[in-house]
């Protein structure tokens, strides 16, 4: 390794006597240079509720309402998208107990099928999934912020960037210095959110107690037999399910994760399921149909019919829900970045760690300038349509990819071991979310796929070019950008970095 790479290990400085000695902070520090254990069962939760309950259940839980035609057909679809998520999550638990890295479906898929298929999945999620998510969710928080301030008119496009702006860096910030304080957010914003779709469904429970039933009566009347519709209303319900897998993107950073990751899902899947249907049934007994349709805001909507004076609060709780599915979805890129780095796929300056906080703010900073970058797009809402496609192209290859590794290595160690039911139950599961985008929205789906296909070239000069043969300018900026990123950040290398250069070196 290259001295650029020691220079803040081994910091030297002078003390009273004028003797100049090492930093012994930095020095036990280099012993064992590793992110901590903090994500404890609590937190995993809340990482995972949080990211999967955003803005969309309270702003336009619509579509799969408008593809099934009836509140009793759409309740089964909303249900039916939870177990199949069930599934995927399941599956999810397996692979991160016998794949112990962090980079959820980046590392599974590295395991199983290689650099070059994974590289693409990395570079799909740094092009377009990851910033285009977080810029449109920071807009959506900026929105509702704004909203009582401008309540007849559209609010100033530059107030509303700035404030997502602010959001984005506000979130970096934190998540920089210190694990706990990112997941003490995440804790806090989850219970506001649950706190506040509690408070939907009593609404309607009460208002059911109270026989106002009369949307409810006859309640498959006009459900659509079409299946063109039926497939549709479903991938809105898977869609809205996702981001089961936030929690697979910090395996390394949590405590007994053999035990805490799974249990920590299968707590949280009939959780967010639950009070998705309990929302739903809450909107459906209070609005009638037409209005579910036609509302841009349906939570808000619902509020206004039942909360009189109180609200204000739907708002306030978008808003909440937006800042912590953005803290969430800070965490889970920021270490798929980490890893892809040192794993050797970006830039070497994006795997190192501070030397005290033991966090990657290298990747936290440059996951915060991509989705500071991305509100510069005036339609940054149109590009998120570019990426469904590839999301469930990867989620889908990573559950394959334990079918293959139970073929190729099958004397692996494997804490959870699922019937094969639920793997291959998912794949199938997978390849229709694939098929939808292509049947439903093709100009966007093979948008998606030529952004895919755009990182060959970049695989070809930074990955698969041997390191004699890789333009001397490439090398010089990534060695001189590592070393001015190393000094300014007071970071360095893991100590799994080492090992891996190491072993390396001797396979030399």
């Amino acid at each position: 390794m290259s001295g650029s790479w020691i220079i803040c290990c081994n910091k030297k400085y002078s003390s009273k006597n004028g003797v100049h000695e090492t930093d012994n902070t930095a020095e036990n520090v280099q012993e064992k240079m590793k992110m901590k254990q903090e994500i404890t069962l609590l937190n995993g939760v809340s990482l995972i509720v949080g990211n999967m309950i955003g803005s969309g259940i309270f702003v336009s839980p619509k579509g799969v309402l408008m593809y099934s035609a009836s509140y009793g057909l759409s309740l089964f679809i909303w249900a039916l998208g939870g177990v199949f998520s069930l599934f995927g999550a399941l599956c999810y638990a397996e692979l991160g107990t016998s794949i112990v890295k962090s980079g959820a479906s980046y590392a599974y898929i590295l395991e199983a099928f290689g650099e070059f298929t994974a590289f693409i999945r990395l570079w799909s999620s740094l092009l377009i999934i990851e910033p285009t998510t977080q810029a449109v969710i920071a807009i959506t928080f900026a929105n509702y912020i704004v909203q009582p301030i401008f309540p007849s008119c559209e609010p100033p496009y530059e107030a509303v960037r700035l404030i997502a702006a602010a959001c984005i860096c506000t979130l970096t910030f934190i998540n920089c210095v210190n694990v706990k304080w990112g997941t003490r957010v995440q804790d806090l914003f989850t219970y506001a959110k649950v706190m506040a779709l509690i408070m939907i469904i009593s609404v309607g429970l009460y208002k059911i107690s109270k026989g106002e039933t009369e949307n409810l009566k006859a309640p498959f009347e006009g459900s659509t037999t079409d299946v063109g519709c039926i497939a549709l209303a479903l991938y809105s319900a898977l869609f809205s399910y996702s981001g089961w897998d936030t929690l697979n993107y910090v395996t390394e950073e949590m405590r007994n994760p053999e035990r805490n990751l799974p249990l920590s899902i299968a707590i949280s899947m009939p959780i967010v399921t639950i009070i998705y249907l309990l929302t739903n049934i809450a909107y459906y007994v209070v609005l009638d149909m037409p209005t579910l349709l036609t509302s841009d805001a349906v939570a808000v909507t619902f509020g206004n019919e039942t909360l009189s004076y109180a609200k204000w609060i739907i708002p306030i709780a978008v808003a909440m829900s937006c800042y912590g599915g953005l803290n969430s979805s800070t965490i889970a890129a920021s270490r798929l970045f980490y890893v892809g780095a040192r794993e050797g796929h970006l830039p070497d300056s994006l795997s190192l760690i501070h030397i005290k906080c033991f966090t990657p703010i290298p990747a936290l900073f440059f996951n915060g300038l991509m989705t500071l970058l991305y509100l510069l797009v005036e339609d940054v809402f149109l590009l998120i349509n570019y990426y469904s496609f590839n999301y469930w192209l990867y989620v889908g290859l990573s559950i394959a990819g334990l079918i293959y590794l139970r073929h190729t290595q099958p004397d692996r160690p494997r804490p959870i071991k699922l019937s094969l039911f639920f793997p291959v139950a998912y794949c199938l599961c997978s390849m229709f979310l694939v098929m939808v985008p292509l049947y439903s929205d093709t100009i966007n789906a093979l948008i998606g796929i030529g952004i895919a296909l755009s990182g060959i070239p970049a695989y070809y000069l930074g990955v698969y070019l041997p390191s004699e043969k890789k333009p001397t300018c490439l090398q010089w900026l990534s060695a001189t950008t590592t070393k001015y990123v190393q000094m300014l950040s007071y970071c360095c290398l893991t100590d799994l970095d080492t090992e891996v250069d190491q072993t390396e070196t001797k396979a030399k």
